[in-house]
């Protein structure tokens, strides 16, 4: 019988420690999973940890439920990925016969798509590392810190908890960084601490050039991107009176501009940059899924989490969160609408 073991924190404390290093005492066929549709700090902690993991013998596999954008496809290690729906006979005998099984970014086996029901039936054990809210309790060993700025973060803490830290070498602190960039959006949101400012310079000392992986993730743009960018911005819809931006992208506009997955990555966090708004969102027309994608994203107190989880079924941090809706386009943006005037009082400056 599994036991469920929180870490609410950081640091593991004594008992949590010695279970991890039991687990790892011994080489293992271990699997390592991100949530679908992963980013930067998703795969940039599975390859950290994959690297990690490696260096001390375990025969270990990252395996991610879907592809991911090509702006993130330099990391080290990351020709070894395997891709659930380009490889799923494979995938499912890997994930059958591990041993242990580590998720992370990411605290509810729902956020992995059709790899759910492999999860479910697998025998190994599961260690989850994430920093999202209200995590499910399906993992032995739950590190949880909604206070840390990535799950990238934690790894690093992980891996130092473990007394490994000089095992830290420039391919892991790469990987490292990536996350922590990007789920901090280059160090500006809330959760980056002096601590996640320390990470980043042991793991410059570890060797990393961060100029040229900004570079690598940032300014990688075609000019159907821009293009996009530039539709999005103009679907831009301004609510003063609720203190609101949001934007529109249907199916047709994508297909216009050749979208490419990740295409659309930040395009949410332009109606933060408008004077009087705290809740900016973006929703896109997914066709061969069936459902419209939505992006949340607020400053100050306001939690996009529990808008998210009370209204379209999703959730994250307190700034930043994600939702799905199976209305058409209108009829979604008709109900976040309707929804604004029951949060009018919050929303207000």
């Amino acid at each position: 019988m599994a036991i469920l073991l929180n870490c609410i924190f950081a640091r593991m404390n004594s008992e949590e420690l010695q279970l991890v290093k039991k687990l790892l005492s011994e080489p293992k066929s271990i699997v390592i999973t991100p949530h679908k549709n992963p980013d930067g700090d998703a795969v940039g902690s599975s390859l950290a940890l994959w690297h990690y993991l490696r260096q001390n013998n375990h025969k270990a596999h990252v395996i991610v439920p879907n592809d991911f954008p090509k702006f993130l496809k330099w990391i080290p290690g990351v020709d070894e990925i395997l891709i659930f729906d380009k490889n799923k006979e494979v995938s499912l005998t890997i994930i059958e016969e591990a041993e242990l099984i580590f998720t992370l970014d990411f605290n509810d086996l729902r956020r992995i798509g059709g790899m759910q029901g492999a999860f479910e039936n697998a025998k190994a054990d599961f260690i989850m590392i994430d920093h999202h809210q209200a995590p499910h309790d399906y993992a032995r060993i739950t590190i949880s810190d909604v206070s840390m700025s990535s799950t990238c973060e934690m790894v690093y803490n992980f891996i130092e908890n473990l007394g490994d830290r000089d095992s830290i070498d420039k391919k892991i602190a790469e990987c490292i960084y990536t996350g922590i960039l990007t789920d901090t959006g280059s160090f500006k949101y809330p959760s980056t601490s002096s601590r996640t400012h320390r990470v980043i310079a042991d793991l410059i000392d570890k060797g990393i050039n961060g100029s040229s992986i900004h570079q690598k993730i940032f300014d990688t743009n075609t000019p159907d991107r821009l293009h996009l960018l530039g539709r999005a911005l103009n679907n831009l819809v301004i609510l003063q009176e609720y203190s609101t931006a949001y934007i529109t992208l249907q199916q047709a506009e994508m297909d216009e501009f050749n979208f490419k997955k990740g295409d659309t990555e930040g395009f949410v966090n332009y109606g933060l940059t408008l004077e009087g708004i705290i809740f900016a969102a973006i929703f896109i027309e997914n066709r061969d899924e069936g459902y419209i994608k939505i992006s949340f994203r607020s400053q100050g107190d306001f939690s996009v989490n529990e808008f998210a989880r009370d209204n379209f079924s999703g959730g994250g941090h307190t700034n930043a969160a994600g939702g799905r809706s199976d209305l058409s386009m209108n009829d979604t943006v008709k109900r976040f609408r309707q929804l604004l005037e029951e949060y009018k009082e919050q929303l207000a400056l």
